[in-house]
């Protein structure tokens, strides 16, 4: 799904215009961005994740092309960690296989 995909499914979900779900779905994502950004860095919603954010220290690597030694810098990353209920959902429509219908004798 992308972003105009789930643009429509909010739209039709909430009975709102496209226009409205595409500024609900900005303003999510802005939000989440502004609060990543600040001093918690931590957004929480109950049974589907956790936004936060993690720290890369400096480190060593290797130029796959060259073979030659690189430092890679510090940095701050994004993480989701999916809560309860997303994880159950996601296990559940992974864990049924498709059955062939059974024959008739």
């Amino acid at each position: 799904m992308n972003k105009s995909e789930l643009i429509d499914a909010m739209a039709a979900d909430a009975d709102i215009t496209k226009v409205a779900a595409k500024k609900a779905l900005e303003s999510f994502v802005s939000n989440v961005t502004d609060a990543l950004k600040s001093a918690d860095g931590k957004v929480s919603l109950v049974g589907f994740g956790t936004f936060s954010v993690a720290h890369r220290a400096a480190r060593q690597g290797i130029n796959p092309a060259t073979k030659k030694p690189i430092s890679i810098a510090a940095k701050n990353v994004a993480k989701f960690k999916a809560g309860s209920d997303l994880s159950t959902a996601v296990m559940g429509a992974k864990a049924a296989p498709k059955k062939a219908p059974a024959k008739k004798k």
